[in-house]
């Protein structure tokens, strides 16, 4: 089994409260999850501004809710480290892993709770991390899927090695499930975001996990 991190996700409408959000959490991991959303691909808006990031604090994902990630991943792309792109939003996957990879960055794709994981397939071998939704996408505390992780099972039959994300209700009642299921990253927005002692809130949620 590859490596497992609990990573926070952000959801902000300006840099204050950007910068809010990572300070309350920056203690409590070494990665953070931005989610980046323009009312188009999802119903929300977040991060849609010329954001700055700490340097040195944590490690960023930039997970992309966009129809047109490619001009997000041309002006921001040096932000951050790695950069998780919806397959359902890219005319050219192929294109898309290039351009990411040229900029020196990990590179995932993400897919929606209905997207298949054939989808993704042929680009195994050329990404780092498959995210699988586990909610609807665009909303924190959306109602968790159990669904979505017959879709975590089959990947990760296919693909020992690869890094598989679920993102969306993940909590301590949900996260031993999605291990079992396979994956290895968990994103937790609203759970963490909202606990008064995210470090102990991550800590508690590794205890329900077995130890390596």
């Amino acid at each position: 089994m590859p490596e497992i991190k609990i990573i926070p996700s952000l959801i902000a409408e300006t840099q204050e409260e950007l910068d809010e959000r990572i300070n309350h959490i920056k203690d409590a991991a070494k990665w953070l999850q931005m989610d980046i959303m323009d009312k188009k691909f999802v119903p929300s808006s977040s991060i849609e501004f010329d954001f700055v990031l700490p340097n040195g604090v944590c490690k960023f994902e930039a997970h992309l809710m966009l129809e047109d990630p490619v001009t997000w991943i041309n002006k921001h792309a040096h932000k951050v480290d790695t950069i998780l792109v919806h397959i359902e939003s890219c005319e050219d996957p192929e294109a898309i892993i290039e351009m990411v990879k040229g900029k020196g960055k990990k590179m995932g794709f993400a897919l929606r709770p209905e997207t298949l994981v054939s989808t993704v397939e042929e680009y195994l071998d050329k990404i780092e991390e498959v995210l699988f939704m586990t909610v609807e996408p665009g909303f924190y505390g959306a109602k968790f899927l159990p669904e979505t992780l017959d879709k975590v099972k089959e990947l990760r039959a296919i693909d020992s090695k690869i890094d598989i994300e679920v993102d969306g209700g993940i909590s301590p009642e949900t996260i031993r499930l999605a291990f079992d299921a396979g994956a290895n990253y968990f994103i937790s927005g609203s759970y963490l975001i909202k606990s008064n002692n995210p470090k102990e809130a991550i800590k508690s949620m590794l205890k329900l996990l077995p130890s390596p």
